[in-house]
């Protein structure tokens, strides 16, 4: 796997290459903006991305990476407010990490992002369409609308829909969850679930359609 190292302190982009070097992986490097857009090109895998960048905001970097391509972008950052960490999904970020971080969550989190990125389809034609309520889910396209509105989701919220609409009104465990959405049972990625909860209801906006059951994880309402 090629990975691009977006980072402008030298001293923690330097132990970041190290460390995915040992790990076997291809690495090119950037310290601002205007430098990574010139260097992500078709060969590039995935992007760990500094939000506080010498040339433009991490944010914007994000934005112009995604209408390009479909690169994996990883948000490595020292903002750790949930605002911001639901806003760079929203832009399309597939993961949030937060500085400082321990080198093994950084190299999990490579990889079960990796695991992810390749694309889900139904398996069967009847199985395409989920309708709950006003919600319309399109599995196949991987599209979601909400009446006539369509919902822009990130990969990774689509998956977490679609996991959380093959049992509409049933409880599902938030290591379910994170076993099948992020395909591993990293206990660190608690926090991504809550994250990525928080921006579904968010983008979605149907009050009370994604449930949390205490002690239990999350539902969809039946109705």
């Amino acid at each position: 796997m090629h990975v691009m190292v977006v980072e402008d302190d030298l001293r923690v982009a330097g132990t970041m290459r190290s460390v995915l070097r040992r790990h076997g992986y291809e690495v090119t490097g950037a310290d601002n903006g205007t430098e990574a857009l010139d260097r992500c090109d078709g060969s590039v895998d995935m992007v760990l991305l500094d939000l506080g960048l010498p040339d433009m905001d991490g944010n914007e970097v994000c934005i112009r990476l995604r209408r390009r391509m479909d690169v994996p972008i990883i948000v490595v950052t020292a903002r750790s407010e949930m605002g911001s960490m639901v806003h760079l999904l929203g832009l399309g970020a597939d993961d949030y990490l937060v500085k400082p971080f321990d080198l093994r969550e950084l190299i999990a989190r490579i990889e079960a992002v990796g695991r992810r990125h390749i694309s889900h389809t139904a398996d069967r034609p009847s199985d395409r369409y989920v309708q709950i309520g006003t919600v319309r889910l399109d599995r196949a396209a991987r599209k979601l609308w909400v009446d006539e509105r369509l919902v822009m989701l990130t990969r990774k919220e689509f998956d977490l829909f679609a996991a959380l609409a093959r049992h509409p009104g049933i409880a599902l465990r938030r290591e379910q969850l994170i076993s099948e959405v992020w395909q591993t049972s990293w206990h660190g990625m608690g926090r991504s679930l809550e994250v990525h909860i928080a921006s579904l209801r968010n983008k979605v906006g149907v009050a009370g359609l994604i449930e949390t059951v205490r002690g239990i994880g999350y539902a969809l309402t039946a109705e």
